[in-house]
C-alpha cells in the first residue's frame, strides 16, 4: 500500500511539474493595428543597409610545409564532398571540385570527379565540354578524343560537340581524322550549317571534288526531306550552283540550275530560283537564254508572286534591251493591273487617276482621250457633293490635258462646257470649275466669254468663292466700276459677311472716295446679323484713326459701348485717348475713361474682365501716374481667394468638388459678410488644430498647468 501511494504521489508530482512547465498564452487586449506598420520588405532592406548578415572575410592563410598542405587539401576535399552529398544533381559543385583538383595538377582525381558527375547526369552539355577542355588544356589528346567520342555517341544531336571535335582534329593537323568525324556527323543528317562547315573544311584544303560530292549528298538529303515535307528550299540548290560558278565550272552550274527547275516543276515554282538562274546566264553573256528564262517564269508564276522576278527582268532589259521593249513591259503590266481595278469598281476614281497618269506618260492622244471618256462616264449615282469631290478632278485633269499637252483649245472649251452642263447647280456646284473655265478663256484672250461664264455662275449658283474670284479678275483688269457693282451684288447675297464689307470699304479708300468708304462702314455696322462684328468695328475705327478724325473715332467707341461693355473695348478706348490727345490732356482723358469703365463694370458678372481692366489701369498709373494715383489704384485691386464648389454630372449625380479662384473687391459691400464668415472659419480651424495637438500630448498640458 505504501509503494502504491508513493507511485501515485510520484505521478501527481510529475503531472504537477508538467503543468507548471506549460507557458500561458498571452492575452492581447488591444487588437487594433499599430500606427506604424513594418513590412517584411522593410526589415530585409534595413538588414541589407546595416549589413547585419555579412560575415567578415576569413583570414589569409600561408601554407609553409607539406603536412599543412595535406591538411588544407583534406579540408577542402571534405567540403566539396559534403556539398556533393547534400545535392548530387547540382553540377556546378562537381565542376568546381574538378577545377580545383585541376588547379593542383591532380588530373587523375579531376578525371575521377568528372566521371562520377557523368554517372549522375550524362545529358549535361557543360559537363562534357569542361571535361574535354580540361584534357585538351593539359595536352591529353587521346583522353580528349575518347571524351569527344563518348560525347557524340551519347548525345549525337548536340552540334557543339561535333564542332569542337572536328576543330580539335583540324588544329592537330589530323585532316583524315577530322574528315572521318564529319562523315560520322553527316550520317545523322544535321542542320544546314553543319553541311556548310564540312564543305568549307574541304575547300580549305583545296578538295573541290570532295566538296562537290558533299553538295550532291546534301541536295539529295534535302530533296528527300522536301518530298516528305512538301516544303521546297531553293536556296540550297542556288548555293550549290554558285559554288560551281565560283570555281569556274560553268557547265556544272548550269546543269545544277536545270536539275533544280526540273525537280521543283511547275507546282512549286519559286521566283528566286529563276532570278538566280537568269543572273548566272547574264554573267555568261547568254542574253537570249536570260530572256527565255524570264519569259518562261513570268508565264507560269502568278503576278502577285513574281514582283521580284519582274523587277529583275526590267533591270535586265534596261541594261541590254531597247527602250521600246522596256516601256512595253512596264506599261503592259501596270495597265493590266489598273484595268482589273477599274473593272472591279468603276467608281474607284483613285484607280482611274493612276491609270490616266500611266497612259498620259507613254501613249498617243487618242488612247488618252478614250480612257478619259471611259472615266468621266462613271458619274456618281448620288447627287451629293461629297460623292462628286473626287470625280470632278477627272474633268479638270481632262481639260488641262487638252490645253497643255494636246494643245487643243477647242476641245478644252468643250470639256469645260460639258462638265458645267453635267453639274446639278440647283443642289450644289463647284466654284473651282467656273473659275478654271474663266481663266482658260482669259488665256485664250476671250474676255467676254470669261465674264459671261462668271456671270452665269453668279446667276445660277452664287457662292462667296465665285464673287471673290470675279472681283479679283476685275481688279486685275482695273475695272473699278464693275468691282463696285459686283460688291453690291455680293453684299445683297451675303450681307452678314464682314470681310466683304471691309474689302469694299478698302477699295473705296484706295480710290480716294472717303465718304463712300465711311457710308459703306455705316451700312455694315447697321446690319442686324454679322459673322465677325468685332473685326468690322475695329476696321472702321482704324479707318477713322488713319483719317485723323478723332472726334468721329470717339463717337464710334461710344456707339460700340452702347452695344457691348466688353473690357477690351474700354482698354482700346483708353489707349486711343492716350495716343490721340495732347500731352496734359491725354492723361486726364485716359484716367477718366478708366474710372468710367470701372464704374460701368461694377455689375459685371465676369470678375476676370474687371481684374483685367484694373491691371491695365495700374500699368498706366505706374508709367504716367503720381504716388497718390498709384495708391488709389492699389486700393481698388481685389483680393484673390480660393473657394470650392460642388460639381454635378450630366445625369444629375454628384461629381465631387472643384476648387476655383474668386476675386473680392473692396467696394463690394455685399461680400463683406462672406469675408467675416471666412475669417471665423479660419479661426475655428486653428482652434481645432490646437485641441488635437493637446489631445496627442497630454503631458505637455499637465506641465503647462503646473507651471
Amino acid at each position: 500500500r505504501g509503494g502504491a501511494c508513493a507511485r501515485s504521489g510520484g505521478k501527481m508530482a510529475s503531472t504537477a511539474a508538467g503543468k507548471q512547465r506549460i507557458p500561458k498564452v498571452a492575452k492581447v487586449k488591444n487588437k487594433a493595428p499599430a500606427e506604424v506598420q513594418i513590412t517584411a520588405e522593410q526589415l530585409l532592406r534595413e538588414a541589407k543597409e546595416r549589413e547585419l548578415e555579412l560575415l567578415p572575410p576569413p583570414p589569409q592563410q600561408k601554407i609553409t610545409d607539406v603536412e599543412e598542405l595535406n591538411d588544407y587539401k583534406l579540408r577542402k576535399r571534405k567540403t566539396f564532398e559534403d556539398n556533393i552529398r547534400k545535392n548530387r544533381t547540382v553540377i556546378s559543385n562537381w565542376i568546381k571540385y574538378a577545377q580545383w583538383e585541376e588547379s593542383l595538377k591532380e588530373i587523375q582525381r579531376a578525371r575521377s570527379i568528372y566521371e562520377r558527375a557523368l554517372d549522375v547526369d550524362y545529358r549535361n552539355v557543360t559537363l562534357w565540354l569542361k571535361y574535354a577542355e580540361m584534357e585538351m588544356k593539359n595536352r591529353q589528346v587521346n583522353h580528349a578524343r575518347n571524351i569527344w567520342d563518348r560525347a557524340i555517341t551519347t548525345l549525337p544531336r548536340v552540334n557543339q560537340f561535333w564542332y569542337k571535335y572536328t576543330y580539335m582534329e583540324e588544329m592537330l593537323g589530323n585532316v583524315a581524322g577530322s574528315r572521318q568525324v564529319f562523315e560520322r556527323w553527316m550520317e545523322w543528317q544535321p542542320e544546314e550549317q553543319a553541311w556548310h562547315s564540312y564543305i568549307n573544311f574541304e575547300l580549305r584544303y583545296k578538295e573541290v571534288d570532295r566538296a562537290r560530292s558533299i553538295y550532291e549528298r546534301y541536295i539529295l538529303c534535302r530533296a528527300l526531306a522536301v518530298l516528305v515535307l512538301v516544303h521546297p528550299e531553293v536556296k540550297n540548290w542556288i548555293k550549290y550552283a554558285r559554288f560551281e560558278e565560283k570555281h569556274s565550272y560553268f557547265a556544272h552550274a548550269r546543269k545544277v540550275y536545270e536539275r533544280a527547275v526540273e525537280f521543283f516543276g511547275e507546282e512549286h515554282m519559286d521566283e528566286h530560283l529563276y532570278v538566280a538562274f537568269a543572273k548566272f546566264e547574264e554573267n555568261q553573256k547568254e542574253f537570249e537564254r536570260v530572256r527565255v528564262i524570264y519569259k518562261y517564269a513570268l508565264d507560269r508564276i502568278p503576278k502577285q508572286d513574281a514582283q521580284n522576278l519582274f523587277k529583275n527582268y526590267t533591270i535586265f532589259e534596261k541594261k541590254f534591251g531597247d527602250r521600246r521593249g522596256i516601256e512595253d513591259i512596264i506599261v503592259s503590266k501596270r495597265r493590266f493591273q489598273y484595268e482589273e481595278e477599274v473593272k472591279a469598281n468603276p467608281h474607284n476614281y483613285d484607280a482611274w487617276f493612276d491609270y490616266l497618269r500611266l497612259v498620259e506618260s507613254d501613249t498617243d492622244a487618242e488612247t488618252v482621250r478614250e480612257v478619259y471618256e471611259r472615266a468621266i462616264a462613271n458619274v456618281p449615282p448620288i447627287q451629293e457633293k461629297r460623292h462628286w469631290k473626287r470625280y470632278i478632278y477627272l474633268w479638270i485633269n481632262y481639260a488641262l490635258y487638252e490645253e497643255l499637252e494636246a494643245k487643243a483649245s477647242k476641245r478644252t472649251r468643250q470639256v469645260y462646257q460639258a462638265c458645267l452642263e453635267l453639274l446639278p447647280h440647283k443642289k450644289f456646284t463647284f466654284a473651282k470649275m467656273w473659275l478654271l473655265y474663266a481663266q482658260f478663256e482669259i488665256r485664250q484672250k476671250n474676255l467676254p466669254l470669261a465674264r459671261r461664264a462668271l456671270g452665269t455662275s453668279i446667276g445660277k449658283c452664287p457662292k462667296n468663292k465665285l464673287f471673290k474670284g470675279y472681283i479679283e479678275l476685275e481688279l486685275q483688269l482695273r475695272e473699278f466700276d464693275r468691282c463696285r457693282k459686283l460688291y453690291e451684288k455680293f453684299l445683297e447675297f451675303a450681307p452678314e459677311n464682314c470681310t466683304s464689307w471691309i474689302k469694299f470699304a478698302e477699295l473705296e479708300t484706295i480710290l480716294g472716295d472717303i465718304d463712300r468708304a465711311r457710308a459703306i462702314y455705316e451700312l455694315a455696322i447697321g446690319q442686324p446679323r454679322l459673322d465677325m462684328p468685332e473685326v468690322l468695328w475695329k476696321s472702321y475705327i482704324d479707318f477713322e484713326i488713319e483719317q485723323e478724325e478723332y472726334e468721329k473715332t470717339r463717337n464710334l467707341y461710344r456707339r460700340l459701348l452702347q452695344r457691348t461693355q466688353h473690357v477690351k473695348v474700354w482698354i482700346s478706348l483708353a489707349q486711343f485717348e492716350l495716343s490721340a490727345a495732347g500731352q496734359g490732356e491725354r492723361l486726364q482723358r485716359c484716367r477718366q475713361i478708366y474710372e468710367e469703365a470701372n464704374k460701368a463694370m461694377h455689375s459685371c458678372e465676369e470678375k476676370e474682365e474687371r481684374v483685367m481692366l484694373l491691371e491695365s489701369w495700374r500699368s498706366f498709373e505706374e508709367e504716367f501716374g503720381t504716388d497718390a494715383t498709384k495708391e488709389r489704384i492699389d486700393k481698388l485691386m481685389p483680393e484673390k481667394i480660393k473657394k470650392r464648389r460642388k460639381l454635378q454630372a450630366e445625369d444629375g449625380s454628384d461629381a465631387g468638388w472643384e476648387e476655383y479662384y474668386d476675386y473680392i473687391f473692396p467696394e463690394d459691400t455685399a461680400n463683406q459678410p462672406n469675408l467675416k464668415l471666412l475669417a471665423m472659419a479660419k479661426l475655428w480651424k486653428k482652434q481645432q488644430q490646437e485641441s488635437e495637438a493637446a489631445a496627442m500630448d497630454p503631458d505637455k498640458d499637465i506641465d503647462e498647468s503646473q507651471t
